[in-house]
């Protein structure tokens, strides 16, 4: 009776093998792997190249790393890859950990406070070198094993409280204020700015600050506007994680909307309330709910201003204020090889300007 044949995967050459094969030790494989040529005469060297390629031998680089000490590992902690914003990030920690040798570890939480403790966990236990954490809510003491004192830490968009770590982002502060002045000088009275829940972030909480600050200032002033209106801000919390909540908020700004169109501006039209929204996610469930209530020509009663400047903005005409994504990722993973590298400074503020890309939705 024939055996049935055998289905297993060929064994990999080992270090052991490779050694038997070019009739020498495993040290002075581990020599030629690490690059140490100069203690290898000529002729070695050579059998070792030959064995490796007859054997097809591929090292094991995290075992090789771990034993030295180091495995060219980063983590990255998204809280939310369904974000273009993230995507556009990613894309820069990409090339830049090409450029310098790393090789990235991405861990998406979800928007779960529980995911981003567990993920940093994790990543302890894999040993990396450093890790990026773009947060939801992580508090410092989830943070402790890394940063100050543990595994190098660059932060991205958010600071979190306690924590003394590199941080690279937008300049939000700046970037709100553009935005607010923006609609302030196209004549708008009426401005809403719109935002996830902020107690937590502190891009959120810094962005709706300014815009408070920009219309408290504005209103101080005592400028009226030409169709005799003076100058008022609102803050909506949208908590896209709540629809009944959601459908609250939206059904708020619905009444501020018609309320506003039955006034007229200064031409006799009906006037628009201006809308400015934190950040992308916030621009489409705004942008899909108006269009789903008022139209097509939905923009002919309301504004709209996004911060974050995604595809679809540009195919509906939507003013958004751009960030430098991509220099953001490549700057992130630029600080962190530096501190994994041993650089030594006190902690740095990478605070990047923001563009405005003006469109038809803040035409006058």
């Amino acid at each position: 009776m024939s055996s049935a044949p055998s289905h297993t995967a060929p064994r990999r050459a080992t270090i052991t093998d490779v050694a038997r094969e070019a009739g020498t030790g495993k040290t002075s494989i581990s020599r030629y792997l690490n690059g140490e040529m100069s203690v290898l005469s000529p002729e070695l060297r050579a059998r070792i190249e030959a064995a490796i390629e007859r054997l097809d031998y591929q090292p094991n680089q995290m075992a090789r790393g771990l034993k030295r000490g180091r495995n060219r590992l980063i983590g990255m902690l998204l809280a939310d890859l369904t974000n273009p914003y993230s995507v556009e990030v990613l894309q820069g920690v990409e090339a830049a950990c090409h450029a310098l040798g790393l090789m990235p570890l991405i861990c998406h939480a979800a928007n779960e406070v529980e995911m981003e403790r567990r993920y940093l966990q994790l990543l302890t236990t894999y040993r990396v070198e450093g890790v990026i954490v773009n947060a939801l809510g992580v508090r410092e003491e989830t943070l402790r094993p890394v940063g100050s004192g543990g595994i190098p830490t660059v932060l991205v968009d958010r600071s979190v409280d306690g924590l003394v770590a590199d941080i690279v982002g937008l300049d939000n502060r700046a970037a709100a204020e553009l935005g607010t002045r923006h609609l302030l000088a196209r004549g708008f009275c009426d401005i809403w700015f719109v935002v996830q829940p902020f107690e937590q972030v502190s891009s959120r909480r810094l962005r709706e600050a300014a815009f408070r600050d920009v219309m408290s200032a504005e209103g101080a002033e005592g400028a009226a506007h030409a169709h005799g209106h003076r100058a008022r801000g609102r803050t909506l919390a949208l908590n896209l994680a709540d629809p009944s909540q959601t459908e609250h908020s939206l059904a708020e700004l619905d009444r501020a909307i018609d309320a506003a169109n039955s006034r007229p501006d200064a031409v006799g039209n009906a006037a628009r309330l201006a809308v400015f929204a934190a950040n992308a996610p916030v621009a489409l469930r705004l942008a899909l709910h108006l269009k789903a209530r008022y139209g097509a020509d939905w923009q002919a009663r309301v504004a709209l201003l996004s911060i974050d400047d995604p595809e679809w903005a540009e195919l509906t005409g939507i003013t958004a204020i751009r960030q430098p994504t991509y220099e953001i990722g490549y700057r992130a993973v630029e600080f962190l090889h530096e501190r994994i590298e041993g650089v030594q400074t006190t902690a740095r503020d990478c605070l990047l300007p923001g563009e405005l890309i003006v469109r038809a939705s803040t035409s006058g």
